[in-house]
């Protein structure tokens, strides 16, 4: 399905094209998944200050916090139609370019807003602004960066495409180092009230950097392939044109139209696909909040895991994009659903027999490798999944759906299950059946849409 890879003898420009369009996919991903896990991993910190009140509790005041962080995923299926169908219109290089802009923005709100000590209920609405900034951005960030990513890869796509995850590996560690750093270093009066935002001016700083960069990158050769093909089409609407990616829907819908009208089985399937990689991720962003409120541990100690796992994913998954290159990346993610489901819940008993700070840091960094071996090759995976005409809208839209049903929820579904069950195994049950349904989708994608 995909346009990769010749035969051709890989040449040195190409391989500098190629590492410099991980450097411009990435840097914006990092920066996206950095606010993301930020937000998260301070939730309990954001909670007090915006949403806690006389007449609202710790509990409700979290779940007011991780309802505000659900409610942004709903905005981004819209961001995912409307940038994704303009990077397919338009070019990856100039979507790449407003969806930094965006989250510099979302993040600067972040870094600015007054407390509800301050301006009262109001506060809530500007984080509530803030991460719908954020959540329209990253609609488009994932599809267009990845299909920007590995179009400009001459080859080893899954290497390539893993560079996508190993910067949210980045993310998580240096957000998690964040939260570590913050909760030993700093008073519980001097984080409340100045140090939560450190994090914030960090990514805000790296915004620029990243637009600099994007700036300055060409487009990408399918796209200038594809764009080609459409000259053709318009001066000889009768003549037929040779595709890169047989077959592919004609040439004279929008990408919009061909994705959600004429190709609702492929968006849907890798929606089901992206699960079990959103889930891992948003489970071990939510160990903090649960290990804090949950058990008798220091702050610090989830936020200790949290920097191992994000080691794991960042080191872990490039030889995981090498493995995938060799045998296929759905070979790779099937085994690693099927480990998940098996693991996941004598993980959890585990921890909550033994609840001790090397526990958790051992669930986290077993999260982090399932995470890493499924993750690293979906990329890739996902990038065969589409035609070129509609590559960025339907992973866009996938991808979105994904995270938004299975991640962006995932928090506050967790959060809700602990309490309404009382079982504190019970985050392991919602995360098997996750998995199981995500590893229900990689079959059905290698036998319906032929991807390896």
């Amino acid at each position: 399905m995909s346009s990769a890879p010749t035969h051709l003898p890989v040449t040195h420009e190409q391989r500098v094209t190629a590492r410099r369009a991980v450097v411009a996919s990435s840097i914006g991903n990092a920066l996206e998944w950095f606010d993301i896990i930020v937000y998260s991993s301070l939730a309990v910190v954001i909670s007090a200050l915006f949403f806690e009140s006389d007449s609202i509790g710790q509990v409700t005041g979290t779940l007011l916090t991780f309802g505000t962080f659900a409610l942004s995923y709903l905005i981004r299926p819209l961001g995912a139609l409307v940038l994704g169908s303009y990077a397919d219109r338009h070019g990856r290089r100039p979507a790449l370019t407003i969806t930094i802009a965006l989250m510099m923005l979302g993040t600067l709100i972040m870094l600015l807003a007054p407390t509800a000590a301050v301006i009262g209920p109001a506060a809530a609405l500007l984080i509530l602004l803030a991460r719908l900034i954020q959540g329209f951005s990253a609609g488009g960030e994932f599809g267009t960066a990845t299909a920007f990513l590995i179009e400009n890869a001459p080859d080893k796509r899954a290497f390539y495409g893993s560079w996508q995850v190993a910067t949210q590996g980045l993310a998580i560690l240096m957000a998690s180092g964040f939260g570590f750093a913050l909760h030993t270093l700093l008073s519980h009066d001097a984080l409340y009230s100045w140090g939560w935002r450190i994090p914030y001016l960090f990514g805000l700083l790296i915004g620029p950097v990243g637009l600099y960069i994007r700036l300055r990158m060409d487009e990408t050769p399918d796209f200038r392939a594809l764009q080609d093909e459409r000259a053709r089409a318009a001066s000889s609407p009768s003549e037929s044109t040779g595709t890169t990616t047989p077959p592919r829907p004609s040439l004279g819908r929008g990408p919009l139209a061909q994705t959600i009208v004429h190709s609702a089985g492929r968006w849907l399937t890798a929606a089901g696909v992206v699960g079990l990689a959103s889930m891992s991720v948003y489970t071990i962003l939510f160990m903090p909040t649960y290990s804090i409120q949950n058990f008798d541990l220091p702050s610090w100690a989830a936020y200790l895991g949290g920097v191992v796992a994000g080691a794991v994913t960042l080191v872990g998954s490039p030889f995981v994009g090498h493995l995938a290159d060799r045998v296929g990346p759905a070979r790779v993610m099937l085994v690693a659903s099927a480990v998940g489901i098996v693991v996941v819940y004598p993980l959890f008993l585990w921890l909550v027999a033994v609840p001790t700070v090397a526990t958790l840091t051992v669930v986290q960094a077993v999260l982090g490798v399932i995470m890493a071996l499924y993750f690293g090759p979906m990329p890739a995976l996902l990038t065969d999944m589409f035609p070129t005409q509609i590559r960025t809208t339907g992973m866009s839209v996938a991808y979105n759906l994904g995270v938004t049903v299975f991640g962006g929820f995932a928090p506050l579904v967790l959060a809700w299950l602990v309490s309404s069950t009382g079982s504190l195994t019970s985050p392991s049950i919602y995360y098997a059946v996750v998995a199981a349904l995500s590893l229900v989708c990689l079959l059905i994608a290698r036998k319906r849409f032929a991807v390896r």
